[in-house]
């Protein structure tokens, strides 16, 4: 009989095994769970080393899996640039950069935020000569709210070689004032000819890993997924796995095409980073596409036009950043070469669009087993939600546009309080079949990841916070066990991990969250503000005590 090297015991658990809802012990060893059980059935797994921990009625359920977190991004936002907050004005902003800039040499970068692209009347016909006023000798770059634009200065115009006579790359707007000269707002793939100026070194990549591994595991995360990785990315999380410290089941999409990057990532390329970066808790068989914008710009791919612009001249097939021939040969071709796929879409249409991508897939290669994602999916047609379940694939709601937040009054200035109501229709996908995961969407509209607020927004479709009064949309509120499922165990499936995280059975990783009291017994507001008594990791406590 194999002893136990911990024992959880006098627990209220919550497995998400079908098989066992429910028990109130568990056993673990070797850094998986032996047994799940009643106190009895577990004590028999006791030995001379085992440590035996009486919980005394906390509640336990599986680590949750944020399934769209830039990790990196977010830890270098924390850890170095200058940041005052979504509530942040302006006007506040601006003198953060003040202050800092007065402790930097002249001439070096500052990468700060965030500004509101849906507030951009705010900063005049030019806003680089705004922010000139501010920091007069250093180059200057501000990502937005959504991280689809940057602000910048008259000296990052002119480090980047940016002026009147530069071209917009495709896919991406310099914004220019009636003279032609850029005003200093950089949107989408503009911002690829600032970003390399703001880059991090590797050194602070590594700390930056190591602070979103402790950051995650406090909030009771044990997996996610990265997004949209470049090659720094990939390194500085291999090298955090190598040394022990990537406390976190992980899979991250390869950018092959985004407005972050120049042009596509050779296929080649890609191929040479998934063999190059695998790590036993880092998955690198994923790849990202980008297929639209954001609302607030004007650049997602909706059917409908935006509000106060004319619907007789709207396209949205020309917001479309890969044209729908493209698209499906790209997703065949990924597909084809064993990536999973996760494609950028905010409007209805882009969504309509990867999910067409997904089907030419499907018809040259028949059923590979892949799911591909459709990243984001705040709006998705009643037409498009069956066809999820019908072509494998996966529908990701983030970031937490379900209730109330600092973005929505932006979205209901472009989209309308009707299509607003509209966002993130989860209980629509899943009575329509769709498997649905959760992302924060971190550090780009979102504050933070979060994942308790976002779990009881879910439940409730208001602002657990009680920060945003109303709902949105909320007739799409779901059960508890249902938005559980979401932040576990279709997260696991997503990160190609099923049955090995996100449920609590014999044989899985022993990644648990210890919780004062069990969730069905809280109010969404409660659980919002839940805070974990002990994270484990692959039977470790990484975060807090037993």
């Amino acid at each position: 009989m194999t002893q136990a090297e911990l024992i959880l015991t006098n627990a209220r658990i919550r497995t998400m095994d079908p098989g066992q809802p429910r028990a109130e012990a568990l056993a673990i060893g070797g850094g998986h769970i032996l047994a799940v059980g009643s106190a009895a059935e577990i004590a028999v797994l006791t030995g001379p080393g085992t440590r035996v921990h009486d919980l005394h009625g906390r509640a336990i359920i599986p680590g949750l899996i944020d399934s769209h977190t830039h990790g990196l991004w977010g830890a270098t936002r924390d850890t170095l640039e200058v940041f005052t907050g979504f509530a942040s004005s302006h006007a506040e902003l601006l003198e953060a950069v003040r202050t800092r800039a007065a402790t930097q040499p002249p001439g070096s970068w500052i990468a700060a935020g965030p500004w509101k692209i849906f507030q951009r009347a705010e900063l005049g016909a030019r806003p680089a000569d705004l922010l000139d006023r501010f920091a007069p000798d250093h180059p200057v770059a501000i990502k937005d709210i959504t991280h689809h634009a940057l602000w910048v200065n008259s000296a990052a115009l002119a480090a980047a070689g940016i002026g009147p006579d530069t071209p917009d790359p495709e896919g991406g707007e310099i914004e220019r004032d009636a003279d032609g000269r850029p005003t200093g707002i950089l949107n989408e793939t503009a911002m690829a000819l600032v970003l390399p100026f703001i880059a991090h070194s590797a050194a602070d990549m590594g700390r930056a890993a190591r602070h979103l591994v402790q950051y995650f595991n406090a909030q009771g995360i044990t997996g996610f997924k990265e997004p949209m990785a470049f090659e720094p990315d990939l390194v500085a999380y291999a090298q955090a796995d190598d040394d022990g410290c990537l406390t976190l089941h992980m899979a991250a999409h390869l950018a092959r095409q985004s407005p972050f990057g120049a042009g596509f990532t050779p296929m080649a390329v890609l191929a040479d980073w998934r063999d190059r970066y695998a790590r036993p808790h880092l998955k690198t068989d994923y790849a990202k596409l980008f297929l639209d914008g954001v609302a607030p710009s004007h650049t997602a791919a909706f059917l409908e036009a935006y509000v106060g612009t004319d619907p007789a001249t709207h396209d949205p097939e020309a917001m479309l950043l890969l044209k729908p021939d493209l698209l499906a040969a790209e997703v065949t071709a990924l597909d084809a070469a064993g990536f999973t796929v996760k494609m950028h879409a905010v409007g209805d249409r882009a969504a309509r669009a990867g999910l067409d991508g997904i089907e030419a897939a499907r018809r040259t290669n028949g059923d590979s087993g892949l799911r591909h994602e459709i990243a984001h999916s705040p709006f998705v047609t009643d037409i498009d939600k069956p066809r999820f379940a019908a072509l494998n694939a996966v529908a990701e709601v983030s970031p937490k546009l379900w209730y109330p937040n600092p973005v929505t009054a932006g979205q209901r200035a472009v989209l309308g309080p009707e299509r607003v109501d509209r966002c993130h229709q989860i209980r629509g996908l899943l009575d329509a079949g769709a498997t649905v995961i959760y992302g924060s969407d971190w550090p780009a509209a979102a504050m933070a990841p979060a994942p308790w607020e976002g779990l009881a927004g879910m439940i409730s479709r208001r602002d657990p916070t009680g920060r945003f009064p109303g709902t949105v949309g909320a007739d799409q509120a779901i059960t508890l066990d249902e938005a559980l499922t979401i932040l576990t165990v279709n997260g696991a499936a997503a990160m190609g991990r099923a049955g090995q995280t996100g449920v609590l059975k014999s044989g899985a990783s022993a990644d648990l969250v210890v919780l004062e009291r069990p969730l069905d017994s809280m109010t969404p507001e409660e659980i919002a503000a839940v805070t974990p008594a002990a994270t484990l990791f692959e039977g470790r406590c990484v975060h807090g005590a037993l």
